[in-house]
């Protein structure tokens, strides 16, 4: 007996999945942890106060006369807004046909250029542009120019003023240790700070792994007994230093040559008012609708000192 099978049958639906199925890496760990922040200019500044040196030879005698001293001073600083964009363009057709995963393919355009617009701004703050202004055009500064806590190799220097006009120079390479990790946390920690959050890449939080697996100083499981303020994005693990947990973090978009150590309380990412991930449609041109997104934002370290950089790594 002949079988009518599918072989010879037409008109089987398709079976296609209404779901877009992403690979590509979107997780932003800087940009997702630290605080977020609004202004009305193109060049964000705000203060910093340090204190005097504690003294141990503060002690009167009574009745003697108060002698006037001089007031430290606040610095001042501050950091350009940069204005980056995403522009996408769907054909009038398109957005009228019926298509699997997404209601309309302009809106859905729209999300893939938000998350890429998110990695641009975690790639720019992990890199060492210095700050410019607006004939160049205009460059927020990385983080690694305000950082002047943690190492570098033989022969480099920190960023001279830390204050974003200048970039870190490099030096000799060498390998990633817990001693250097370490020495960047009391850095910071002794200038007020308390780091989090160790960002480093995919080579270094391996290493790191590595050299801590013979300490037992890390752990997969995180006790917490008060609340958080910062929630952490990604694969975590606890770093127990003298000066600090620390959570390491690994980012798909960090230099094998660095590794941040950052207290989120004390940097944002200012962004200008009304331009936060702005989408603007553009002159339209044919039977297409044009549009960008746009947002205007600069890196405001509030406390540059509360963070550090294990800088020269060699990624071994």
């Amino acid at each position: 007996m002949a079988v009518f099978s599918t072989q010879a049958a037409v008109g089987e639906k398709e079976q296609l999945a209404d779901i877009i199925y992403r690979i590509d890496p979107a997780e932003t760990p800087i940009f997702s942890n630290v605080k977020k922040e609004t202004s009305n200019g193109i060049f964000t500044e705000w203060q910093v106060q340090e204190l005097t040196a504690a003294s141990a030879t503060n002690y009167h005698n009574e009745g003697a006369t108060t002698a006037t001293a001089a007031a430290t001073p606040t610095s001042r600083v501050g950091n350009y807004h940069q204005i980056s964009k995403k522009v996408f363009a769907t054909s009038g057709t398109l957005d009228a046909v019926d298509t699997a995963g997404r209601e309309r393919e302009h809106n859905y355009q729209k999300v893939l250029k938000a998350l890429e617009l998110r990695r641009d701004i975690e790639k720019a703050i992990g890199d060492t542009d210095v700050a410019r202004d607006g004939n160049d055009p205009r460059k927020s500064a990385s983080l690694t120019c305000w950082m002047s806590n943690g190492s570098v190799g033989a022969t480099g220097a920190f960023a001279v003023g830390a204050d974003g006009t200048t970039t870190i120079t490099s030096g000799t390479a060498r390998p990633l240790t817990l001693a250097l990790i370490e020495d960047g946390m009391q850095d910071a920690w002794t200038d007020g700070g308390n780091p989090r959050l160790m960002v480093a890449s995919a080579t270094n939080r391996a290493n790191f792994s590595d050299l801590s697996a013979s300490g037992n100083l890390v752990s997969n499981d995180v006790n917490m007994t008060a609340a958080k303020e910062v929630t952490y994005v990604g694969s975590t693990s606890v770093f127990l230093t003298d000066f600090g947990t620390v959570e390491a973090v690994p980012s798909r978009l960090m230099g094998n040559d660095r590794v941040f150590l950052i207290d989120p309380d004390f940097v944002s990412i200012c962004t200008l008012n009304g331009r936060n991930f702005l989408e603007e449609d553009l002159a339209k041109d044919g039977d297409a609708q044009t549009s960008h997104l746009v947002t205007e934002w600069s890196l405001k370290p509030t406390a540059p000192k509360a963070h550090a950089v294990v800088f020269d790594l060699n990624g071994s």
